[in-house]
């Protein structure tokens, strides 16, 4: 056996340049939905947002699927998250609530609760076996388009559903309209 395919891939090889732009595609997703999370102004939260479902669309692209990505940023970056911002600057302003802590466990608990999903999914995405799937199709719109209609023609119109109801919420909070 060679001793250098034993070796992990080197960051100047195809190998190594793909994991990287993995990593950088989840910290992108992982850093806007921390922003999304933990903003205090709802804007800084819907640039979180799309920040997020900018990586979202990233992680789609690097899985060799470029026109779920495509519909990703047309859907969610460029219809929901729009629809989410207009509707907060339509709205009127809240007043500020000052919110004390709940409990002294709730952060602790929290931050255990979530190292061990974390755990859980780390050890179970190193112990899986990850087997290499060929291409199902050529990945033309015209094919695309056969499947949306065909096997998948659920899912389009769950999409279509998800589109009407952000639209009607965002319709719901700004029917009142700023007061001054």
């Amino acid at each position: 056996m060679n001793p250098s395919a034993l070796t992990s891939p080197s960051l100047l090889t195809v190998d190594g340049l793909v994991g990287v732009v993995f990593l950088i595609m989840v910290l992108i997703t992982v850093v806007g939905g921390l922003i999304a999370c933990n903003s205090e102004r709802l804007v800084r939260s819907i640039a979180g947002l799309v920040v997020c479902f900018i990586g979202v669309a990233g992680l789609y692209f690097f899985l060799n699927s470029p026109f779920v990505a495509m519909m990703q940023i047309l859907i969610y970056v460029g219809a929901v998250a729009v629809t989410i911002s207009f509707a907060i600057m339509l709205a009127a302003p809240e007043e500020k609530k000052k919110i004390g802590p709940t409990s002294i466990l709730a952060g602790p608990l929290g931050f255990i609760t979530a190292a061990l999903i974390t755990g859980g999914f780390v050890v179970l995405a190193l112990k899986t076996e990850w087997a290499i799937h060929n291409k199902l199709n050529d990945g033309s719109m015209k094919s695309i388009g056969l499947q949306l209609l065909t096997d998948y023609s659920m899912v389009f119109e769950l999409v279509s559903i998800v589109l009407l109801i952000a639209i009607l919420g965002a319709l719901v909070i700004a029917r009142e309209g700023r007061k001054n």
